[in-house]
């Protein structure tokens, strides 16, 4: 496959240089996506606007885990799994949550699994949902601005899901402990 630039402050386009300077302040490093977003400043914006929104919908800490996580594993990206096992436990994420997600098995509440259960509907189907999924999820406590909510963390790893996949993009060494690969053994606690 091609090789995707990885850039530095140093190497990255002017428009970039500012967002990058924002993400080395944040994070205390480049992270790896964010050094591939690079390339684009306008790719590496329009990124970082979406999962500014995203983590302001009325979503908590869980159920954006839970939006997250259920597209990383359905589209097996082998950096956001681990990234976002990562940034659950900075947010306070329970690991029965987030094991639950990177195992595929049941969430501890009907009302996240039913979270779930949508936004891989959403992924599968490419929004082409039921009048029936659409109903389970209201059953469950969600609402139609939650479906929209679930729309726009959608398009937020979508971006970075497929990005990685093309530019193979390396998982940054301090979530290598949680790196992730579709039917492994649960992380050891």
């Amino acid at each position: 496959m091609t090789d995707f630039p990885s850039h530095t402050l140093e190497t990255a386009p002017e428009g970039s240089k500012p967002l990058l300077e924002n993400s080395q302040k944040a994070f205390g490093r480049l992270p790896g996506l964010h050094k591939v977003l690079a390339e684009s400043p306008q790719a590496y914006e329009g990124y970082q606007m979406l999962h500014k929104l995203f983590t302001e919908t009325e979503f908590d800490a869980e159920e954006l885990t839970v939006v997250w996580q259920a597209i990383n594993v359905e589209h097996e990206c082998h950096y956001c799994v681990p990234a976002h096992t990562g940034i659950a436990k900075m947010m306070k994420v329970s690991d029965e949550i987030s094991e639950a997600l990177r195992n595929e098995t049941p969430l501890p509440t009907t009302k996240l699994e039913a979270l779930r259960t949508f936004t891989i509907q959403m992924v599968r189907q490419r929004g082409n949902v039921t009048e029936d999924q659409m109903k389970a999820f209201f059953d469950a406590g969600y609402g139609h601005r939650a479906v929209l909510d679930v729309v726009l963390g959608l398009a937020q790893k979508t971006m970075s899901n497929y990005i990685n996949h093309m530019a193979q993009t390396p998982v940054d060494e301090v979530f290598h402990p949680l790196l992730w690969k579709r039917g492994d053994k649960p992380l050891a606690a």
